[in-house]
């Protein structure tokens, strides 16, 4: 049998069932799942489909003592494993595909409701997540499920003790800036660069003032064109801070930034401006780039959770299913993204449940 990374962190989710309960072995439902995700399936059945249509191949990656476990066990499996446990393992997983070459790394964290996991019946709310993307890695680093009677005010902080984060810069939309979350990335030992918008009124009228008095110690401008759009973005960096009010509850803050947006799509135009506040003082021209990163969130996680992966026509509400499974999903997005060859997303799913030696390429064997 081929051992795979896979095996090394995931057989170490603690086991949730009775002693005689346990005909499949708790990694290969777990295994059998991931892979079955990677090449196109997005429900119980499909998995069981998938194991029974692959199982000689299976065989030389599993043990499958008593064969494929059927839907019905996978999803109960799903919702009685603890998704702290499952987390522990994701982030410990992910940190070993992590390239130490590419050098300091953004660290986009951003949230995302899955809404196929809500019980109009039982009242139940769609399940929340907060993700952790690295940007220059494309690798998704972690996630936390928001509490129901919380937000991702308390969430983004239990987040980031779970990362590794020395080093890094930080970005984060309006929610995420608040004093204590910024006290949290410092003590860490990272960067941050944080959206300031109406939440943090005072804040932004300071920030905004600053730039119709001050002249930018760092200006910068990247136009960029493809597929019918023109991108336009002018950054302006101001370090000088003796006029911030209120700056000094702000942990290492170092600079305000100021980002003109114009995108330009046939006779189509939008603008926007934004502003924010970091630790760095780095040039307009690395915030320009830095900011521009965090967007990877959207475009190169929540774009493919939805787009390849369906994430939001997923019906999974049995216990901790629903949570579990979007583990399940971002091992699929890590492993794809890893892959340097050509091809979409959807072509490479489809690949991997065709070919067997591209699948076993994408596990790194």
């Amino acid at each position: 049998m081929q051992k795979t990374s896979l095996h090394t962190y995931f057989e170490r989710i603690p086991d949730p069932r009775l002693n005689r309960n346990k005909k499949h072995l708790l990694c290969d439902i777990v295994i059998l799942s991931i892979l079955g995700v990677l090449c196109g399936a997005e429900s119980w059945d499909a998995i069981e489909l998938f194991g029974k249509t692959k199982l000689e191949f299976l065989k030389t990656i599993l043990k499958l003592p008593n064969g494929i476990p059927s839907h019905d066990t996978i999803n109960r499996v799903f919702s009685l494993i603890s998704p702290q446990s499952f987390e522990r393992m994701f982030v410990e997983w992910t940190q070993s595909l992590k390239n130490a070459d590419i050098g300091r790394e953004v660290i986009a964290i951003d949230g995302k409701t899955v809404k196929g996991s809500k019980d109009g019946f039982h009242e139940i709310r769609p399940i929340h997540m907060v993700s952790a993307w690295a940007s220059n890695n494309g690798l998704v680093l972690g996630q936390l499920k928001v509490d129901m009677k919380s937000n991702e005010i308390t969430a983004i902080p239990l987040l980031l003790d779970m990362l590794d984060i020395k080093g890094e810069i930080v970005t984060i939309d309006a929610m995420g800036t608040q004093t204590k979350i910024a006290d949290k990335i410092i003590e860490n030992e990272a960067d941050y660069i944080l959206s300031v918008k109406g939440n943090q009124k005072e804040m932004l009228e300071q920030v905004e003032h600053a730039f119709e008095r001050q002249k930018a110690d760092s200006e910068d401008e990247t136009v960029e064109k493809g597929h019918g759009r023109i991108e336009t973005r002018r950054c302006g960096v101001i370090r000088d801070l003796k006029f911030i009010d209120g700056r000094e509850r702000w942990t290492n803050m170092a600079s305000i930034v100021k980002v003109e947006a114009k995108r330009e799509v046939g006779k189509k135009t939008e603008e926007q401006v934004r502003y924010y506040i970091s630790s760095m003082k780095g040039s307009a021209s690395e915030f320009n780039r830095h900011i521009r990163a965090h967007w990877g969130v959207e475009n190169s996680l929540h774009w493919t959770l939805d787009v390849v992966f369906n994430e939001d026509r997923q019906r999974k509400r049995t216990g901790n299913s629903a949570h579990n499974f979007s583990f399940i999903r971002k091992i699929g997005i890590n492993l794809l993204k890893k892959d340097k060859s050509k091809g979409s997303l959807v072509s490479k799913r489809l690949k991997a449940g065709w070919d067997n030696k591209f699948l076993l390429d994408l596990l790194g064997i």
